[in-house]
């Protein structure tokens, strides 16, 4: 396993451009990914941060520290891969399927941690090659969060792999909960505090130029949105959330969740505002 220490981030400027220059990569059948992993020495958790990312996702302060704010850091280590001439794909394109995410301990404001991104395993989708990625933070040699995203490279003609399939199968029937509003710059606001200035996400002019008829709501807002009206009122010792992407949310957009509570957690959807189509599914425990 390749270990690359990051103790300087490019800026997310430069990530994207990284990713956008990837598109002349053209490699032929991937056995596996290279065993690569990214870190983070030190990644100091800012009152400033959590508070921007808690404003555009809808958390409030008794939330604390949002469980998914380590995603944020891990990010752009996702992306310096995916620029990089060890990762064969071209990065644009890519396609996120599904993103889990468990906090083992509490995160505090001050906190400094740990941040790992490593690369994982191949899995052969009906449209093309999935693949994971595994993320994690630790604070004093100790894990206290960790994540799994899982992306699609469509087009990809021999995938590898054991069958991808879904780990959200529960018919257990959802119940209206709430309505929710996304603007059309909710995109542009999640960017700059995420990192993640893809151009579907930023306009309806830039998301032309890539194929889409208008902006799309990013995946990971899509989630955050949706547990900061799941979650209980208070900051959370642990918690696992798993979501998988159906359907893009098109900005701007009204959008619904729907879901089965119990003491502990919720099966949940979003979906469109008349309720009959799901841009993503997931599960949460607490």
């Amino acid at each position: 396993m390749k270990i690359i220490e990051v103790n300087k981030l490019p800026g997310a400027l430069a990530l994207n451009l990284g990713a956008l220059r990837s598109s002349s990569k053209r490699p032929g059948v991937v056995e596996a990914l290279p065993e690569v992993t990214y870190v983070r020495p030190k990644v100091l958790i800012t009152q400033k941060d959590v508070a921007a990312y808690a404003k555009v996702c809808g958390f409030c302060k008794v939330h604390g520290v949002p469980m998914l704010v380590p995603h944020l850091s891990a990010f752009p280590l996702a992306m310096m891969l995916f620029g990089s001439r060890r990762f064969p794909w071209p990065a644009m394109g890519l396609v996120h399927l599904a993103n889990s995410a468990t906090l083992r301990q509490p995160i505090q404001v001050g906190d400094e941690l740990r941040i790992e991104m490593r690369t994982g395993e191949l899995y052969a989708h009906e449209k093309g090659q999935a693949f994971t990625l595994h993320a994690r933070a630790l604070r004093a040699g100790e894990v206290v969060w960790e994540s799994t995203w899982t992306l699609l490279r469509l087009g990809v003609r021999q995938p590898k792999g054991e069958p991808y399939a879904s780990a959200l199968v529960d018919p257990t029937p959802l119940s209206h909960q709430a309505d929710f509003y996304a603007g059309a710059g909710i995109g542009r606001s999640y960017g700059r505090v995420s990192g993640d200035i893809n151009p579907i996400h930023l306009s309806a002019l830039t998301a032309r130029f890539l194929g889409f008829r208008k902006a799309i709501a990013h995946g990971m807002w899509t989630k955050a949105r949706a547990l900061a009206m799941l979650l209980p009122r208070e900051a959370l010792s642990q918690a696992e959330v798993l979501v998988e992407f159906k359907t893009p949310l098109y900005l701007p957009a009204r959008a619904s969740l729907w879901a089965a509570r119990s003491e502990s957690g919720a099966l949940f959807e979003v979906r469109n505002a008349k309720g009959d189509k799901p841009h993503l599914r997931g599960r949460v425990s607490y």
